[in-house]
């Protein structure tokens, strides 16, 4: 069995909703399909959440007729027959009442969550009711049902498992349609594994259930050597570890959730990423595989704050590190990059909620230093201790670029720099030309 996963964007329009099903279709094996909202609807649902919460209830009203207009001009332009046609509409009008009543009624009784749930619940069931009307052996099963996360907001593996199983029993359907992104949580209500918690859903499914693959299909040729946005002439990259994807996916590569690497890693089971638009290219299979040494591809991620503690009583002394380690666990945030000397230590964040409140505790520490719009770019392949000349060849493509931090060997698959936000499209586009343009012009010379 295979588990295949599609966003937002390749479910986009009603042609797109079909050429999604004929890749579903062109499956030799059982598969268990999972799919997002539809492009944009998630965004929109949000914006309700905002308005509600800001007490513009018309607005919010306002915002809820366009997704409705958007769904219902999928529905009228994807099926052919009547019958088909009105299940579906009566599904949506079911699915818009659900959010109508969360706008209208007493505001004590408002869950944001189970409006961000309505996306793919009527997604997933309209493209469910074309399937039937294809006369197509499927089935749709609902993520509520098996989709659990702990106490800590983790998914809960074992229950998942078990719930997965209970769900599928005798189910022998060829095409085995759910939702990502949506969950229970220890209480029983509706809950989400977050923003781009889709590909995250398709990994621990597939762990669950053993998967020979999990495909990932968006609008682009799989993970890049770099960023296509913004630098010319990048390169899919058609096989990486799972090491060196979850780097990407981590420091910026926009393809994948960063989380969903994990449990396929676990497991060994391979992830396999395409585009819905050009599936005959072969994308990039990630997998348990033999390194290849250097530099494979190159990331970088905005939105970078860093902190600087610097005391004189850190010399010499222990515990010093557990105590500013405490202060980000207290307001549970994570540190992305962090480098130290005798009497400092420098970090990185990129979800700053709570930096005043940290700061403030930091402060008792040590003299405290903040610094904004910086950017990680992240030179990502594979860097055993016996290769040489590596950071050499970085820091020569980045002569020109005042770095602030250097993360090396914490990971032999990683190499972060950070540097101005300002500098990034320079820092990116040097690298790209060292690395990937001036080698393969020697290799060819």
């Amino acid at each position: 069995m295979q588990v295949i996963k599609f966003g937002g964007t390749s479910i986009g329009s009603v042609e797109a909703i079909k050429s999604t099903v004929e890749i579903i279709t062109n499956s030799p094996s059982q598969v268990i399909v999972v799919f997002s909202a539809f492009s944009g609807v998630t965004n929109l649902l949000s914006d309700i959440n905002s308005f509600i919460e800001a007490g513009k209830l018309e607005t919010a009203n306002q915002t809820l007729e366009v997704i409705n207009a958007r769904h219902e001009n999928v529905i009228n332009d994807l099926f052919d027959d009547g019958a088909h046609r009105i299940e579906a509409l009566h599904t949506l009008d079911k699915h818009i009442e659900v959010i109508s009543a969360q706008i209208n009624e007493n505001l004590s009784e408002f869950n944001p969550k189970e409006i961000l749930a309505q996306g793919e619940l009527l997604s997933s069931q309209i493209i469910y009711a074309y399937f039937d009307s294809r006369s197509l052996d499927a089935s749709l099963i609902q993520a509520l049902d098996f989709m659990r996360i702990n106490e800590s907001d983790e998914p809960d593996h074992e229950q998942i498992t078990k719930l997965l199983e209970q769900t599928l029993e005798g189910n022998n359907c060829k095409y085995i349609i759910t939702q990502g992104y949506i969950c229970r949580n220890i209480s029983g209500q509706i809950d989400n594994l977050k923003r781009g918690g889709s590909d995250y859903s398709a990994a621990l499914i597939g762990v669950a259930i053993g998967a020979e693959v999990i495909q990932i299909w968006t609008d682009i040729d799989g993970l890049h050597n770099n960023d296509p946005r913004f630098v010319a002439g990048t390169q899919p990259i058609n096989k990486l570890s799972f090491e060196e994807a979850a780097e990407l996916a981590y420091f910026g590569a926009k393809v994948l959730h960063p989380q969903s690497i994990l449990p396929a890693k676990e497991k060994n089971v391979p992830v396999l990423l395409k585009n819905t638009f050009a599936p005959e290219r072969p994308g990039t299979l990630i997998q348990k595989q033999a390194f290849v040494k250097g530099v494979r591809a190159i990331a970088a991620k905005d939105g970078i704050t860093s902190i600087k503690i610097k005391s004189y009583r850190m010399l010499m002394s222990y515990g010093f590190l557990k105590n500013i380690f405490e202060v980000f666990e207290k307001h549970k945030t994570s540190i992305d990059v962090i480098t130290t000397s005798e009497v400092g230590v420098s970090l990185t964040i990129d979800d700053t909620d709570h930096l005043d409140k940290i700061v403030e505790q930091l402060q008792r520490i040590g003299e405290v230093t903040v610094e904004d719009q910086l950017s990680v770019v992240c030179v990502v392949g594979y860097f055993p201790e016996e290769l040489t000349g590596q950071s050499a060849k970085i820091l020569t493509a980045l002569k020109d670029i005042p770095v602030k931090m250097i993360s090396f060997g914490g990971s032999l698959h990683n190499v972060s720099l950070i540097i101005n936000s300002a500098d990034k499209l320079e820092a990116l586009n040097s690298l790209h030309q060292h690395f990937f343009v001036e080698q393969k012009e020697l290799i060819e010379a």
